[in-house]
């Protein structure tokens, strides 16, 4: 029997259904059987300076940590913006586990690597590695598979919300939905570009040169519903993902913006957006310069997030604290060097502090919950947190959260801390620094984006050097068949 051919004129529908078993969490996990050995975690950082930089860090039962660099690659020529990893490739005997890594910058390209999964073998390493000023823990599975030209302009945002698509954003104002098996482009969803609202005297932009573009955007673990934010706009756009179609659109309205600090000569834009869930069902929360709105399943306003003096963010995201009740909180980095998580269940807001148009029957929005802080002057950390990605460890005795948290200043450090401190169990300051500080990595380079994962202890057994075989053997019959 033949095989059937795919159809050229494929529906938006056929080309972004994807399946609602994909999820993959902010958090990555470790089972818990792994716990007593030493937590190897692969950092990944871009930069100001081009440069793509991974590393190792090592924790030890006794929370010494070790770093080790696994690969430094010149990845574009501008500004990397953005960074995504997909979930590991399924294990099969006798073969490694890879991780899909890909890189996004000012230059307009999406750059794809080929990471292992797993935690790079000591021996066989060059000599040079042995007498390097920082310790070099190659990894010959840390490769370039090519580079995407499906936008014209900056690369704002990348994901993976399952291992067949990459989702990636730019100030073209499309997010192009490609598939990982073949880099084909499968769809493209146009955001419409914000109308000229007068412009400042000047203003030496090119005629028709408003801001424009997607800042972020956010798929529903369904898989079914996506929101974006975009500049130049006071509004959020609601996507539906199995038509590639616009399914509404939700204005900020004037009493929104003034609840988050943004006046009448702010942009009033969504600079982040994410989906979390809690005990009272699911949520999103979207960003703005110095403040974040979480909004319920019904698209009204459920609380505001900073407390005053407002700060600057950078990066908010997520993280489960109780899967079994499937509870998260909102972890938000700032200007002033501290990740706050805040808990958005009803219980636990506050009312705002009164304002002088509540005579006029205007209330203002509730007040999320501090629960918890990392960072800050008290841990030695006065610049800004530019991004961070957390791991999640599940230990006999309670989780863990590890954070690696990235700065301008080119520091890398990793915090430690139990998921008990974030429910507020023992703790009754919550203003105080939680966690510990287990290490500080100087990357040189000014850092801009951060994602990292556990690795996956090495199967035994299997050596690199036999995988390799394999597949020079498997790309020499493609190079026959070729011929």
């Amino acid at each position: 029997m033949g095989k059937r051919k795919r159809t050229n004129g494929a529906s938006h529908e056929a080309a972004l259904q994807m399946s609602a078993n994909g999820k993959k969490p902010k958090t990555s996990e470790l089972p818990s059987t792994e716990a007593s050995l030493p937590l190897t975690i692969q950092v990944v950082t871009g930069s100001y300076d081009r440069i793509l930089h991974g590393l190792t860090a090592t924790i030890l039962p006794d929370d010494q940590i070790e770093f080790a660099d696994t690969f430094l690659f010149n990845a574009h020529n501008s500004a990397i913006r953005c960074l995504a990893l997909s979930p590991p490739s399924a294990p099969e005997p006798g073969k490694l586990q890879k991780v899909m890594l890909a890189s996004g910058s000012s230059d307009e390209r999406i750059n794809v690597y080929n990471i292992s999964a797993h935690p790079p073998a000591h021996k066989d390493q060059d000599a040079l590695s042995s007498v390097a000023p920082r310790k070099i823990l190659e990894n010959p599975k840390n490769r370039e598979l090519g580079t995407l030209l499906h936008h014209s302009s900056t690369i704002t945002k990348l994901a993976f919300p399952t291992k067949s698509k990459l989702m990636s954003a730019s100030e073209d104002s499309t997010i192009a939905v490609t598939r990982t098996r073949d880099w084909s482009l499968l769809s493209t969803i146009k955001a419409p570009v914000p109308k000229p609202l007068g412009r400042p005297s000047g203003d030496t932009a090119a005629l028709g040169g408003t801001p424009a573009g997607v800042n972020d955007f956010a798929v529903h673990p369904s898989m079914k519903l996506m929101i974006s934010v975009s500049k130049g706009e006071r509004c959020m756009r609601l996507w539906n993902l199995m038509t590639a179609k616009k399914a509404g659109v939700l204005n900020f309205s004037r009493d929104m913006l003034q609840e988050v600090g943004e006046g009448k000569h702010s942009s009033g834009e969504g600079r982040r957006v994410v989906w979390g869930s809690t005990e009272d069902g699911d949520e999103f929360c979207v960003g703005f310069d110095r403040d974040a709105l979480v909004f319920g399943m019904d698209s009204t306003p459920k609380c505001k997030i900073m407390p005053d003096p407002k700060r600057k963010i950078h990066e908010l995201c997520y993280i489960t604290v109780d899967a079994a009740s499937d509870s998260a909180l909102l972890a938000i980095s700032t200007e002033d060097g501290k990740i706050l998580f805040f808990s958005t269940k009803n219980e636990d807001l506050t009312q705002g502090s009164s304002t002088a148009e509540e005579g006029k029957g205007k209330t203002s929005l509730p007040v999320a919950k501090l629960m918890a802080q990392v960072g800050g002057k008290e841990a030695g950390v006065s610049g800004r947190i530019k991004d961070f990605g957390v791991v999640r460890v599940s230990r006999k005795d309670g989780d863990d959260l590890i954070i690696a948290a990235g700065s301008s200043d080119g520091k890398l450090r990793i915090f430690k801390f139990a998921v008990a401190e974030l429910k507020g169990e023992g703790k009754s300051n919550p203003t105080k620094t939680a966690g510990k500080l287990l290490g500080t990595y100087e990357t040189q380079n000014r850092i801009t984006c951060v994602e990292a994962f556990a690795m996956i202890p090495r199967p035994e057994g299997v050596e690199d050097s036999e995988d390799e075989l394999e597949e020079t053997s498997e790309d020499d019959k493609d190079d026959e068949d070729e011929d």
